[in-house]
């Protein structure tokens, strides 16, 4: 409905990714009109250029390839009754805060205003470009992080190189690989500061084949060249030696950060953290009426665990929306810190007893550590203690919520640490 030049709607999601479009299929089979807008030409996220399999097998018991996945989501979307809306940019608020649910938009078709009566924020995360990471150096043509290579190699949108080095050695940077070898373009080397790659053995040999030298303890300190890369200058973070290795293209990956410009300029409290909105177990934000999911909370969790993260925050938005006189909790509850090495925890406020979204925490550490032991507390009162296998930086780590029953409303924060001599 219109009333004057804003759009009254039930629901607003700001971003069309896995999390955004599992919150408006729920939405919609909930009896719930929901807007779905998205700056991207097309919906799905970043599967949608993400072309390797492993997706789906939880939400459309098949495994997909990346693109297939985006695809299904959409059409489940479009199916359930969302309205979609591609290429849609959510320029700002436009009483200037979240609280009033209000957003200027821009499209192909001009701008506009929406009123939601319930809004999701679901922008994602994003990773950390060269400039960014305050990489000396010239600035030739070449230089890429790994969602721009993936759409040069997936959506043929431009040739990538011929010979790469791959700044980071996680997850994401072997994918990088992979994706490097697919487009022709072989790697010269993986850099990493860390004492060790920070993912699987089998991915690694999967991408690397043993061929492709991961250098640990390792910066990247200068890149070279005029209208293109032409090569790069490393430095040992422990002897301080450099060496130039010859490259025509740099693939900067990981070192996510969540995409909170929108929540920011709308005075949402910001976790120190995770650097994204503060949220309680049912994903609300500061803000009453306003919701957040996916990676903006956790960057980068896997797609399917963004998809059940905007399944579970549905049905915190469908009990407000329906709600004669909806109680928004998020003031009265207790927050939780991390210590070091210990960098952030989601969700990162909590109510005692409350239900959690996958019924656990997640958490990141800066640090390698074998069975460390895990301790939260709170004013000096132990929660719950215990040991977790393992934490290696830039993966997750899952904890139990089974002590929620024992937090203190009125006892201050809790506060999660972990054996420091345990660390490695």
């Amino acid at each position: 409905m219109t009333r004057g030049s804003v759009e009254e709607v039930d629901a607003l999601v700001v971003g069309g990714g896995p999390a955004g479009l599992a919150a408006a299929t729920a939405l919609a089979h909930g009896g719930v009109g929901a807007i779905v807008v998205d700056r991207d030409p097309e919906l799905g996220g970043i599967p949608r250029h993400t072309d390797h399999v492993g997706y789906g097998m939880r939400e459309f018991h098949r495994v997909l390839r990346g693109p297939a996945y985006a695809h299904a989501w959409v059409a489940r979307a479009e199916r359930a009754g969302a309205d979609l809306r591609p290429a849609t940019t959510v320029t700002g608020w436009a009483d200037g805060d979240a609280a009033a649910r209000t957003v200027t938009t821009t499209s192909p078709g001009g701008t506009g205003v929406i009123r939601a009566r319930a809004m999701l924020i679901a922008t994602g995360t994003r990773e950390r470009p060269r400039m960014a990471r305050l990489v000396p150096g010239s600035r030739p043509a070449g230089l890429l992080t790994t969602g721009a290579l993936q759409q040069l190699a997936a959506l043929r949108r431009g040739t990538v190189g011929r010979r790469a080095v791959v700044v980071g050695a996680e997850h994401v940077s072997f994918s990088a690989v992979l994706t490097l070898r697919h487009a022709g373009c072989g790697a010269a080397a993986m850099v990493t500061g860390e004492r060790r790659h920070q993912s699987y053995a089998a991915l690694r040999l999967a991408a690397t084949r043993g061929s492709v030298p991961v250098l640990t303890r390792t910066a990247l300190t200068a890149i070279m060249g005029r209208t293109r890369v032409e090569a790069v200058e490393l430095t040992s973070l422990d002897t301080g030696v450099t060496r130039r290795i010859d490259c025509d293209t740099v693939v900067f990956t990981g070192d996510w950060f969540p995409d909170h410009e929108l929540a920011r300029r709308g005075g949402l409290v910001i976790d120190a953290g995770t650097r994204a909105p503060r949220v309680d177990a049912g994903y609300r934000t500061s803000a009453p009426g306003v919701f957040a999911a996916g990676n903006l909370l956790h960057g980068a969790e896997t797609a399917g665990v963004c998809a059940r993260d905007g399944e579970w925050v549905a049905s915190a938005m469908l009990d407000w929306l329906r709600a004669d006189a909806p109680r928004w909790p998020v003031a009265d509850a207790v927050q939780v810190e991390c210590a070091p090495p210990l960098r952030w925890v989601s969700p990162n406020t909590v109510a005692p007893g409350a239900s959690l979204p996958h019924g656990r925490f997640l958490l990141r550490s800066s640090a390698f550590a074998r069975w460390p032991r895990i301790t939260v507390d709170q004013a000096g009162r132990t929660l719950w203690t215990g040991r977790l296998r393992r934490t290696v930086p830039t993966m997750p780590v899952h904890l139990r919520a089974g002590w929620l029953d024992r937090v203190d409303p009125n006892g201050g924060a809790a506060r999660v640490s972990v054996e420091t001599s345990s660390v490695t």
